[in-house]
């Protein structure tokens, strides 16, 4: 109480033209609540912005509920743009906890519910509370148990946000029908311009389902869909959707989903047409060197704002390492190639060294690559770096891959 009385002195004085608070990482008790309740009356109408994240940390559960429910009584009413109430633990009390004060928000443009415990009845809660999300702009919603019950409801906020223009929805344990529901429900917000949804379980027919959503995305920015098992059928589903739309992407990253160079026509094709990419991440994939020569290819002309390009963990070859530092080492504000955990021969390291022999730096490390690693192949020859002969290989698939016509559809 002492402390939070020392702490909040600026907040009484009379006419201060406070609009924000942000208590974070403060945890209140019973004591510094209740010196806290009077002045958050006080302010309440010229409040804008409330950071509530991660204030009850160490409380036992019947103080942190009380602890909410006199910040929730006492913001009731104010007209909030943002509010921030994650890494509380909240669960499906929680959020209940905090029902007047959601229940009074008509006019929020951002709301963080992160690493809140949100399970299927506490998003439920959620999506009952909140009245009106006609002026929501950002939903954050990460690292949650929500799974597709829950999915479901989440699903109803966002197909009530018009204005959403930046959706969070990653590590929530969504799988196909949750998965499906959301891509759904995001087909109603045009005007996204960042999507998030890495490390949930949507699979094949949830990824096909959002690349119908995509379609109509014309604003996208930036779009994170690693670690959603989307394979090659939703990949591609995926990347023939940001083709025709979101013409200023800038970050596209499509991580550890099962990838294999059958897509990479495709992603090839969609990256060709998004000039402004600045930032690439199809690591932990099986793209290989024919999928790696085809999207560098993809990459050769223009793309002069490239910073980042991560093809890690691809069972990558000599050749296919050599293209693509050949053809990302002559972008202009280029930063990191990230290639580690392939499979490139010590001659072939040594090569892509050399190619960025005036930028060191840029090169990421090679620190779990394997010289003499196998990409289990039956048409590969185990010791075929050691012998020569899949280098020679890897430059005959080179020398076949020049006439490729990157655009075109398989």
């Amino acid at each position: 109480a002492e402390e939070a009385e020392n702490l909040l002195r600026p907040l009484k004085e009379p006419g201060n033209s406070y609009t924000k608070i942000c208590f974070s990482n403060r945890s209140f008790g019973l004591e510094a609540a209740r010196v806290a309740e009077p002045i958050l009356v006080s302010l309440k109408n010229q409040l804008k912005e409330v950071d509530l994240s991660d204030f009850i940390a160490g409380r036992p559960e019947t103080e942190a509920l009380e602890v909410m429910n006199i910040f929730s009584a006492a913001l009731e009413g104010s007209v909030l743009k943002s509010l921030n109430l994650s890494n509380n633990a909240l669960g499906e009390k929680g959020v209940r906890a905090f029902g007047s004060l959601l229940k009074s928000q008509s006019c929020l443009e951002e709301l963080y519910l992160m690493n809140d415990g949100i399970s299927e009845e506490a998003a439920k809660a959620v999506c009952e509370l909140i009245p009106s999300t006609e002026k929501l702009k950002v939903l954050h919603f990460h690292n949650n148990m929500t799974g597709d019950e829950g999915a479901l409801a989440i699903s109803d906020v966002v197909k009530r946000s018009p204005l959403l223009e930046d959706f969070q929805c990653s590590s929530t344990r969504v799988g196909s029908g949750g998965g499906v529901a959301l891509a759904k429900a995001l087909e109603s917000c045009t005007n996204l311009k960042k999507l998030d949804l890495r490390d949930n379980m949507f699979g094949v027919e949830a990824g096909v389902a959002l690349s119908k959503a995509l379609s109509k995305h014309l604003d996208l920015v930036e779009v994170y869909l690693s670690y959603l098992n989307l394979e090659d059928e939703g990949t591609v589903a995926i990347a023939n959707a940001l083709k025709e739309s979101a013409p200023s992407l800038e970050v596209l990253e499509m991580a550890g989903n099962d990838i294999t160079a059958a897509a990479a026509p495709t992603i090839a094709a969609c990256i060709a047409a998004k000039q402004h990419l600045t930032k690439l991440n199809l690591a932990e994939n099986e793209l290989k060197d024919e999928g790696t020569i085809q999207i560098s290819k993809a990459l050769e002309e223009g793309h002069s704002l490239l910073k980042e390009v991560d093809m890690s963990t691809n069972f990558i070859r000599r050749a296919g390492a050599r293209h693509l530092a050949q053809v990302v080492v002559q972008k202009p504000g280029f930063r990191l190639l990230n290639i580690n955990g392939n499979i490139i021969s010590d001659d072939g390291v040594d090569e892509v060294k050399e190619v960025f022999k005036k930028y060191p730096d840029v090169l990421g490390s090679f620190d779990e690559n394997d010289p003499e690693g196998d990409d289990d192949d039956d048409d590969d020859d185990d010791d075929g770096e050691k012998s020569g002969e899949g280098e020679a290989n890897e430059d005959e698939l080179e020398s076949k891959m020049k006439n490729l016509e990157v655009g075109q559809e398989e």
